[in-house]
C-alpha cells in the first residue's frame, strides 16, 4: 500500500492529477474552477501564488484552500509540493504525447497520442484502484447465486465483456444494456446476489436507478466509474475507479473503456483465481466447443518448397 508523502497526497506512482480529475464533478462549482486551472497548467503551480491561482479562477484564497483539503492535501503549499513532484516524473515526450489531438496531427501522431493516452489510463488505473474493494466485490462474486452487470452506450461493452468471462467459466451472470430489461431482472434479485453498474460518468441515470433498485432487493451493489464523488457511487457498497483522461475526439467512450476493462479483468481473474480447477476445465472445454469454427492456418507451400529443397 502507497503512504502518504509530505505532501498529503500518497506516494509512489499515484499522481495528484488522478484524484483531481476524479473529483472535479464533485465538487462545489468555484473550486471545480481551480481544479481546471490546476489540470490546464499543472507545471506552473509551483511558481504561482494562491492569489495568483485564486484571481485565475475569479474566486477567493479560502477557495482554493478549501479545494486543497478536499483533494487530500492540507494547504496551497503542500499542492505545490505534490504537483512539483509529479512533474519532475514527467519527460518532455510525455507532455507532447499527452496533449490534445490536433486537427494539423497526421496520422502517426495521431497512433502515438492514442496510444500514450490508453496506456496512461491502464497505468494510472491499477495504480490508484481500491484493492481492498476489489477484492470484497471477487469474494462476493465468487459465491453469488447470480450476477447481474449494467452499463449503457460504451459501457455496455464493457457489461457484456465481464457477463461473457464469467459465463464462460460456469457463473450465472447476465448484461443488460435495455433499460426496461435491466430493471426487471434487478427487481427479482434476492441477498447474495451481486449487481455492478459501469459508467463512466458516474451519473448515467438509468445505470443508477437500476444499480438503486438492486440495493433495494438485497444484492450486493458495486460501481465501476471515473469519479469517485458521483451519484453511482452514493448507492454503490462498493466502488472501483478507474482513472481515464479524455480529450478532444474520445469524450467519454474511448480511454475510459480501456480503463473499465482493465478493472473487469482483475476482477475476472481473481475471481476464476477462487475457482481455479473449475474455471480451467471451463475455459478448455468453451474453447474446445468453439475449434470447429476455427479456419485452419495453411501451410505456404512456397515456404515448403524450400525447406524440402
Amino acid at each position: 500500500m502507497a503512504t502518504p508523502d509530505e505532501s498529503g497526497i500518497e506516494s509512489g506512482e499515484h499522481s495528484p492529477l488522478v484524484r483531481i480529475r476524479s473529483l472535479l464533478p464533485g465538487l462545489a462549482r468555484a473550486e471545480q474552477r481551480v481544479a481546471r486551472i490546476v489540470l490546464a497548467d499543472p507545471s506552473s503551480i509551483a511558481h504561482r501564488s494562491i492569489t495568483d491561482v485564486a484571481e485565475a479562477a475569479e474566486t477567493s484564497e479560502t477557495t482554493v484552500t478549501r479545494f486543497c483539503k478536499a483533494v487530500g492535501v492540507s494547504g496551497y503549499p503542500e499542492l505545490r509540493i505534490a504537483l512539483a513532484a509529479d512533474t519532475a516524473r514527467t519527460t518532455s515526450r510525455d507532455r507532447d504525447l499527452g496533449s490534445e489531438i490536433s486537427e494539423t496531427d497526421d496520422i502517426g501522431q495521431i497512433v502515438d497520442k492514442i496510444g500514450y493516452a490508453d496506456a496512461r489510463a491502464v497505468e494510472e488505473t491499477t495504480d490508484q484502484l481500491d484493492v481492498t474493494a476489489l477484492r470484497s466485490l471477487v469474494d462476493a462474486v465468487a459465491r453469488a447465486r447470480r450476477i447481474d452487470v449494467y452499463g449503457v452506450g460504451a459501457s455496455g461493452f464493457v457489461a457484456l465483456d465481464l457477463q461473457q468471462k464469467l459465463h464462460r467459466i460456469g457463473f450465472t451472470c447476465f448484461a443488460w444494456p435495455d433499460t426496461h430489461n435491466a430493471l426487471t431482472s434487478a427487481a427479482i434479485l434476492e441477498p447474495g446476489d451481486v449487481a455492478i453498474g459501469v459508467s463512466h460518468t458516474g451519473a448515467t441515470t438509468e445505470t443508477v436507478e437500476v444499480l438503486r433498485e438492486a440495493g433495494t432487493q438485497g444484492a450486493t451493489t458495486a460501481a465501476i466509474t471515473n469519479f469517485e464523488r458521483s451519484p453511482v457511487t452514493e448507492i454503490a457498497d462498493l466502488v472501483l475507479t478507474t482513472a481515464a483522461r479524455e480529450t478532444t475526439y474520445r469524450s467519454g467512450a474511448m480511454a475510459s473503456r480501456i480503463a473499465q476493462l482493465t478493472v473487469i479483468d482483475c476482477l475476472f481473474v481473481g475471481v476464476a483465481q477462487r475457482h481455479i480447477d473449475d474455471a480451467k476445465t471451463a475455459l478448455q472445454a468453451t474453447s474446445e466447443a468453439v475449434g470447429n469454427h476455427r479456419l485452419r492456418v495453411r501451410p505456404d507451400k512456397r515456404r515448403h518448397r524450400e525447406d524440402s529443397r
